[in-house]
Parts: C-alpha cells; structure tokens; sequence
C-alpha cells in the first residue's frame, strides 16, 4: 500500500515537473525572446520609419540655395534574407560579391532579426531597376530618404553638409538619433541642425510572405506623421555670392561683405572652394577624402579661421581708439621723415613714403607707418602709468572693435584671431619696464597680432556706422515667421565717441577718389567709397592683396574685405574685386572697363606646386622678424633696423 502512493506521487511530481518546463519554455518565448515575435511581425507588418525633409534653405531674395531630393537605402533583416540571387542583387545595385558578403555579415553583427542598411543612397535611377525585381529579395526592402542639393553649388564652406551620425552624436542626442540618421556635419547645416531635421514618423506598412508591400495596416490608425524642418533665409545674395566666387577663381583667400545697418553678411566666400554636390552621394567618403587631402585647403574656412596680420586696416582702429583716449586729435602731426625711430634713435621702422608734416587725415590717405609710430608710444608710454596697464587698457579698446575674440557669428569653429596679452609680453622680456618700442610693430597691425577676414570686415562696418555693429550672422529668418535670434538684434558699441570717425573716414575717402591715392584706379562714378588698400609680404612666395571699404560714404549699404593670397598689390588685384562687387549690390551693374574684368577673372595665384601653410599654434614663440625690430630705449643696438609696412608674415590661426 506504502509502495503504491510512494509512486503515485512520483508521478504526479513528473507531470508537475513536466508541465513546469513547458510553462517557463512558454514564457520565454512569448515574453523575453523576441525573435520569433520580431519574424511573425515582419512576414504581416513592417514598421517602416519615415524620415522628414531637412529645412530648404533660401537666399535673401528668396532663391533656394540647398533643397533636398529622394534618395532609397535598401535595407535588409539578415534571418528573412534566404535563396538569394547575389549576382542579380550586385547587378542591381552596383557591387561585388565580396561587397555583398561584407554588407551582410555587419548587417548580421547589428542584429539578425532587425533591419538594417545594406546600401545607403540608391539614385532614382538604380532604384527603379532594383524595383521591378525587389520581390526576388526575400529580407530586402527600401527606405525613402532625402539628402540635400545645391542647385547653384555655392557657399559650401557657409552653408555645409550631412553626415551619418556617430556614436558620439547618439549619446548627445539622448536617443533622438540612431544608427544611420543624418545630422549637420559643418556650417549653418550644423548651428541649426535642431531646426533643419525635422521630426520622424513611422507608418505600419503590412506585407506579404514574398516582401510585397499589401497596404498600410488599420488605415493608418497607428502611424505617426513625419514633420519637416524649418526653413531658413540666408543672409547671403545668391547673385553677389556667385560672382565673387568667379572672381576668387584660381585664388586662394577670401571676401566678406556685410550690411553694416543690420550685420547680415551680404557675400562669404573662402578660396580655393569646392562644389557642395561632391559631399552628396554614394561617393561623398571620397570625395571627403580629396578634398581633406587637398594642399590648397578648400575645407578650410578662411573667413572665420585664417588669421593675417591686419597691417593697413589696423591703422584705422589705432587712429580711433587714440582719439578716444585723448592721445591725438585729429589736428595732431607728425613729422615723418621717412620712417619713425625708437630706442633712443638708435631703431628704424621705416615708412613708405618721405610725408613731412602730417596729420590725421593725411595719415590714413598715405598709409604713414611713422605717424602711427608716434601715435602707439603715446598710447603706451604717455598715459602716466606702467607700460603693461597702459597695454592692457590699448588692448581692452581693440577687444570692443571685436579683435581678439570670437564675434559669435552662426557657424561653428570661428577663430578669435589674437592680441597678445601684456603678460605675454612681460614673461618674453621678464620684467614690466618694457615701453612702446619693444613691440612697435603693433603699431602698424603687425607683429604677433593676427585677425581673421571677417573681423576685417566687421572693422569697415563699424567704421561706416561711426561707432557699432551687429553680430555678423549668416540666417535672417527662420520658420514661416522669419524670426530673428536676439542675439543678432543686439547693437554692439565699438567705444569711441562719433565726431572721431569723420576724420578717418574723409583719409579713406581719399584714397579713393582722390587722384594719387592708392585706390583712385578703382573708383566708382558717382558712388563715393571708402577704403584703404594693402599690400602684405609673404616669406613663403608673392605679396598678398589686401583691400577693405564700405560705400556709399553716406548712409552705406555694404562694408567689405577682400584678402587674395600671393598675387601682389591690393590696388591691382584686391581693390577691383571689391569694386566689382560693390557697384553689382548697389547697381546690379559694372563699370569696371571689360578688359579689367577679363584680367581678374583670368588670374590665377595658386602655386603650382602648394606646400602647407605656416600654422600659427602658440602665441608664445617669437617671429624672427619681430626679434628685428622689438628692442628697448635703454639697450638699443648700434645698427639701424628696418621694416617696411607691408613686411608680414602670412599665417593661420
């Protein structure tokens, strides 16, 4: 009897035992493994992710200068992907087996039973193809896409480009992106990618067991709707853009042109350049990998991040910011005999020219090295304090004229140029009893300071406003209500009172279209323009052009810098750029006689054979030139040392 229940619940313990199994083999695969779930949704229902169209991007007269076209990934779920025909699918799409294999085994090492991208940015054209037979494919399905196009294919260093996200932009985004999303890459596509991406949808798309779409599931009820980006208006004149770019062709250097009354940057061109389309594509990494190798630089944004010694241009904030300080007048002269000696006479910046008496005026129309000279060592040395809190309070008055620091313009990596310190200073000389003669080169914008093109450009803008500026930026509207950042509304007072500027302005009137000055060759009739030409020394091959102005002289409409590397004077190759493109924007013509035209638009600067910029990386070691002329009053040498003007050296920050 004891024999029998023994057994009985034997039994029963077995069947218990047994019935157990089967409920936790139930319940993982209906509740934690996911895969035979993942399969039976993907033979009825498909969630196919709908990615939104980026923000087009229009010019300021409203022409569209990036807008977006279709493009088809063909993705793939490596478990459902059996009993293909690899040679017709390689066929299809442009590849070879061993491109197939790869594409599969990274596909299987994402995730055997989801989706994935097999090829990325299948042209109209492949797709129609692949279309027809998609059904052969079982696993294989296409995604819409849209990447962007650059009808004109300018501007690509101000207006940038898409690339695939990485794990770094995944992280950021606290999961807004995944793997194979699209995120701004450089330029305004990267300052307002949050504006430009839009938002995804998902539409539940059902299917059959051969990968046939057969309608969307439940009418709809469960899909969620893509919304576009934002559209933007650029700041930038598609016109004026293209002609500068034909202008800068075979140049390296640049041309900023802003509208001082609103800060919109009229025209932003970085040369060499390149075409936008090269960076769209299925050959976009080579095309990448090109253009980063190329010794001429065209990824590099020279506006915002080259840095030159600002030479002439300089002159004018140094005559302003004296002003203010009480230093000068605009009756204050000097006697230039030739050049301007310091270090008890026994040191000798020379000048250009042999001017006599001259005043401020005068000053700025010769472009007199010595006046300025003088005008620094007062600054310096006549203020009743230490040379380093005398330098610190002249550096202070260049930072509210934007140099030495960022202007906070709408893209990413802008340099701030450089100023050095007075600490700088101090430790190179180590002690705090240097004067004015120990770093004379500042004085007429050479030396260690360096100052990007749009900060050239900024320094017109103020001059033709008497006195401030707004932000530089590249967006003026944004969204249908073409709003405006806050930031760009801001006016930014450059700290020197309005009487000073009219001084400055009439010496830069002169140059123009005064006959025997500089810039009198490229006068425009019946506009009066200010500027100031220069001409900048290179070491490492041909002079640099430099020329900056603004017009008209009366209530100005556009303020522009024109730096063209390695071709010479700034009245022969500069100036007649910036010429051209003033009287387009204000005439929508040109003057200029044809056979001027025809030789900027033929000139071609860059060497043939390119060697690789000097790089500025530290502001602490010395320029070799400098060391020429930087020496002090108590021990000057014996022999006389001598630096023209234009003796600068080329550099990047």
């Amino acid at each position: 009897m004891n024999s029998f229940f023994a057994r009985k619940f034997v039994i029963q313990g077995i069947f218990i035992a047994i019935a157990l199994v089967i409920v936790a083999r139930l319940f993982y695969l209906q509740i934690i493994d996911e895969s035979y779930l993942l399969s039976a949704n993907n033979n009825v229902l498909r969630k196919v992710v709908v990615y939104p169209a980026r923000g087009v991007v229009f010019d300021r007269k409203g022409k569209v200068l990036v807008q977006n076209e279709p493009v088809y990934d063909l993705m793939v779920t490596p478990r459902e992907a059996k009993d293909i025909d690899t040679a017709l699918l390689c066929q299809l799409i442009d590849i070879d087996v061993e491109g197939f294999k790869n594409r599969m085994d990274k596909a299987r090492e994402h995730s055997p039973y989801r989706a994935s991208i097999f090829e990325k940015q299948l042209s109209s054209t492949t797709y129609a193809q692949l279309q027809e037979q998609l059904y052969k494919f079982r696993g294989f399905y296409v995604q819409n896409r849209t990447v962007r196009s650059y009808p004109d294919s300018i501007a690509p260093q101000l207006l940038g480009y898409i690339q695939e996200v990485n794990e770094k932009d995944i992280e950021k985004s606290s999961g807004f992106y995944r793997s194979g999303d699209y995120i701004g890459g450089s330029g305004i596509e990267r300052s307002y990618e949050e504006l430009l991406r839009g938002q995804r949808g998902v539409k539940n798309q059902m299917v059959d067991a051969l990968n046939r779409p057969k309608g969307v599931f439940m009418e709809g009820k469960y899909d969620t709707l893509a919304v576009s980006g934002e559209g933007l208006v650029s700041t930038i004149d598609a016109d004026l853009q293209l002609l500068a770019e034909k202008l800068m062709k075979g140049k390296m250097g640049s041309v900023v042109a802003i509208e001082p009354s609103t800060g919109e940057i009229l025209t932003f061109v970085s040369a060499p350049s390149y075409d936008p389309n090269m960076m769209v594509g299925r050959q976009r990494g080579n095309n990448y990998m090109k253009l980063l190798n190329d010794e001429t630089r065209p990824m590099f944004i020279r506006p915002i991040q080259a840095s030159y010694p600002p030479g002439s241009v300089f002159k004018i904030v140094a005559a302003l910011t004296a002003q203010q300080a009480g230093m000068i007048t605009d009756h204050t002269i000097f006697n230039c005999p030739g050049g301007y000696r310091y270090g008890g006479g026994r040191a000798f910046m020379r000048c250009e020219h042999v001017d006599g008496p001259t005043d401020l005026i005068k000053s700025i129309q010769r472009s007199c090295n010595t006046y300025y000279g003088y005008t620094y060592a007062r600054m310096i040395d006549s203020r009743g304090m230490s040379s380093p809190k005398a330098y610190d309070l002249w550096r202070e008055a260049l930072g509210k004229f934007g140099l030495g620091h960022t202007l906070g313009i709408d893209l990413p990596g802008e340099k701030p140029g450089l100023v050095p310190t007075s600490d700088f200073y101090t430790k190179r000389y180590g002690s705090t009893k240097w004067r004015s003669g120990f770093n004379i080169s500042l004085s007429i914008g050479q030396g260690e300071m360096g100052i990007t093109p749009l900060q050239m450009a900024n320094i017109m803008a103020i001059v033709a406003n008497r006195g401030f500026y707004y932000r530089p930026h590249l967006v003026k509207g944004i969204g249908e209500k073409k709003i405006v950042k806050e930031e760009f509304k801001e006016k930014i007072s450059a700290g020197v009172d309005a009487k000073y500027y009219e001084p400055v302005i009439e010496g830069m009137s002169r140059v123009v279209n005064m006959p025997g000055g500089t810039g009198y060759r490229i006068r425009i009739p019946g506009i009066e323009m200010c500027g100031k030409t220069g001409t900048a020394q290179n070491p490492h091959g041909e002079n640099h052009a430099v020329f900056f102005a603004f017009a008209p002289r009366e209530n100005p409409k556009i303020a522009i810098a024109v730096f063209v590397e390695n071709a010479g004077y700034g009245g022969t190759w500069a100036g007649p750029i910036a010429n051209m493109l003033v009287e387009k924007y204000l005439r929508d013509t040109i003057s200029l006689p044809k056979y001027e035209q025809d030789r900027i638009f033929n000139a071609n600067f860059i060497p043939k054979s390119k060697k690789e910029p000097v790089l500025k990386k530290d502001s602490n070691k010395k320029d070799s030139t400098q060391q020429n002329i930087k020496q002090t009053n108590a021990a000057a040498p014996k022999k006389e040392y001598y630096v023209h003007h234009s003796q600068v050296r080329n550099r990047y920050e």
